[in-house]
């Protein structure tokens, strides 16, 4: 069983990336051999923009070529659990991940994606992760994950979210729903180990 996190920010180890991290050493925390965890980050990735040319419409897979989304789609297509996060923009995600979502209207013709499990992160300066939020719950409702949850938190500074309390309540939340989901599916798999102190 695979947990993949995806953090869509253009800062390799900026506070996003920072925040999916965390949800996944929960998740490895649990030392459960049957768990695998795996993380992506866009930044230095090219991922061209959708031109809405409908072409997956009969090719029912994106069509553009030459960028690194075939790649990472092929990564989230083998998960059981996707988290994906990004920074919030202008009250919204970053443009790298929009990219990368509006992609997966290639997928969503044959429900490609449908059935897996997935988790939203988002992070901000001051304001504007209720919307981010919302359009990464659009992301994973649209294309019918089952949906454990979100966590979201304050930064700006490098490594700054790790001091933020909520987000670290949340990402225990997240990475808790994680194992409890998969723990169904092995009874090799312990109980969550319970609260840890926040970094």
């Amino acid at each position: 069983m695979k947990v993949l996190g995806i953090s869509g920010s253009m800062r390799a180890d900026g506070n996003t990336a920072l925040l999916v991290r965390k949800i996944l050493e929960l998740v490895d925390a649990e030392q459960c051999s049957e768990i695998k965890t795996e993380f992506i980050s866009l930044a230095g990735k090219e991922i061209k923009p959708c031109t809405g040319c409908e072409k997956c419409k009969e090719k029912k897979w994106c069509v553009i070529e030459n960028d690194d989304w075939d790649s990472i789609i092929r990564e989230v297509l083998d998960c059981d659990v996707l988290v994906i996060g990004s920074p919030t923009y202008y009250y919204d995600v970053c443009g790298h991940l929009k990219n990368f979502i509006d992609r997966t209207y290639s997928l969503y013709h044959d429900r490609k994606l449908a059935g897996r499990n997935a988790a939203v992160v988002a992070v901000c300066a001051e304001r504007g992760c209720e919307r981010t939020l919302e359009t990464l719950e659009g992301f994973v409702n649209t294309h019918e994950f089952s949906y454990l949850g979100y966590t979201c938190g304050k930064a700006y500074l490098p490594g700054e979210i790790l001091n933020d309390a909520h987000a670290m309540d949340g990402a225990r939340t997240v990475a808790q729903k994680i194992v409890r989901l998969l723990k169904k599916d092995s009874p090799h798999i312990r109980t969550f180990s319970g609260d840890r102190d926040a970094e």
